[in-house]
């Protein structure tokens, strides 16, 4: 893949010379992101093995707001974020601080996943906030 432009001012990543990583993830062999996607883990990140993450997804291990709403007085806060095996972010998608995303699920294009959400493995989450619109239990654990 080659490097981003000099302009372009992004770290260099081995994933997409498009894609903003920052801190210090831990992506899982095989997964693909796509461009404009941004994986911070500045907070504790782990992807599991196999993602798709599509362009422009969001993927954050921290939140600015307490620091805005207290005209700095607060920190920057973290919390880890984790993204099982096997799972599709979908274009557009964010994900926030905190979240916990079960192996082989699915997060839909557009859909915002509220800090300190719990989706067990084989679950369909779509929308604003995303909900749970299926968990596929008859899919079994490899």
């Amino acid at each position: 893949m080659e490097p981003a432009p000099q302009w372009h001012h992004l770290p260099a990543n081995s994933y997409n010379p498009h894609a903003w990583i920052v801190g210090e993830p831990t992506i899982g062999e095989d997964c693909w992101i796509g461009a404009f996607a941004v994986i911070d883990g500045s907070g504790g990140l782990v992807i599991g093995r196999g993602c798709d993450v599509a362009a422009g997804a969001q993927i954050y291990s921290h939140s600015t707001v307490d620091r805005a709403l207290s005209n700095g007085a607060q920190s920057i806060r973290h919390r880890p974020t984790f993204i099982g095996d096997y799972c599709h972010i979908g274009a557009g998608a964010i994900i926030l601080m905190g979240s916990t995303i079960g192996h082989h699920s699915v997060i839909g294009a557009g859909a915002i996943v509220l800090e300190g959400t719990l989706a067990p493995p084989h679950s369909r989450l779509v929308g604003n906030p995303a909900r749970i619109v299926e968990v596929d239990s008859s899919a079994g654990d490899p």
